[in-house]
């Protein structure tokens, strides 16, 4: 789908969600992150394919502010995508997975941050303040005019063209897997890719150990935590978050469920259980 061939509400839809990318980390969360930037940026995109007040609507804005992190520049091509699945979900109905939404997100934001962090803040990032700080440090005031000038329009420029080229493209994606049939095999593919991601983030983030130690009839004591590993490495840490994984189906709030784990850890480590 070329530029031409855009209609003028779709530009002006893109527009939209290409201004309001500009607040990404708006409501920035240690639970679902940029979700509500996220969600807030999509706004555009669900008031063009669902009418306001509809169920359908409720359910793409719910879609839209879950859990979300990416490189600020990289992040609009998956905007883009998913305003795409959003139009092919208004236009076929329930016979459109929502699931492989929030897959297609999960498997993207990892690899595309990976890519954003590399570029940007491995080589823009760098250049920028390799011209700027000579000036800066001659006490010129073009150092951090052209720190801003040289980081934030390739920046800018990234974001447009990436939003623009994730909804054309998705469209071009989307009719082609729907009419060779394989949108199932995709979304399970990338529910694959998600589910490791997560789990990899379990394992790097959520840190739980014990200090206990279970003594023998000969006196020798054995520090639970090493059984725990020999078991399976991370046991305590993958059943937290199971756990908390369970709680969450059975609807009740985060909120509580962050106080009482900073409660229960607190009186366990009072205990030295934890």
């Amino acid at each position: 789908m070329s530029k031409s061939t855009l209609s003028v509400e779709e530009r002006g839809m893109l527009w939209k969600m290409f201004k309001k990318s500009w607040f990404l980390f708006t409501g920035f969360n240690m639970i679902n992150y940029q979700g509500n930037g996220y969600g807030m940026t999509m706004v555009p995109a669900i008031k063009q394919f669902y009418k306001d007040g509809t169920e359908e609507a409720k359910q793409a804005l719910l879609r839209s502010t879950q859990f979300f992190n990416c490189t600020y520049e990289t992040a609009p091509f998956i905007m883009g995508l998913n305003a795409a699945m959003e139009k092919e979900r208004s236009q076929v109905g329930e016979a459109f997975d929502t699931e492989s939404i929030g897959a297609t997100k999960a498997a993207l934001m990892g690899p595309l941050s990976a890519i954003g962090d590399s570029v940007f803040w491995g080589v823009v990032r760098v250049v920028a303040a390799s011209i700027a700080i000579p000036l800066a440090a001659a006490g010129n005031l073009l150092g951090p005019i052209l720190f801003l000038l040289v980081f934030h329009i390739p920046s800018i420029a990234t974001r447009y063209y990436l939003l623009k080229l994730g909804y054309t493209a998705g469209s071009k994606f989307l009719s082609s897997v729907s009419e060779t049939g394989i949108l199932k095999q995709i979304t399970y593919c990338v529910s694959l890719v998600g589910m490791i991601m997560v789990g990899t983030m379990t394992a790097q983030f959520v840190s739980i150990g014990t200090p206990l130690n279970i003594t023998f009839g000969t006196g020798e004591a054995i520090m639970l935590q090493e059984i725990l590993d020999s078991i399976f490495l991370g046991i305590l840490p993958l059943c937290f978050v199971f756990g908390m994984m369970a709680l969450v189906r059975k609807k009740i709030k985060i909120m509580y469920l962050a106080l009482g784990s900073i409660v229960v850890g607190f009186l366990l480590s009072l205990a030295g259980i934890l």
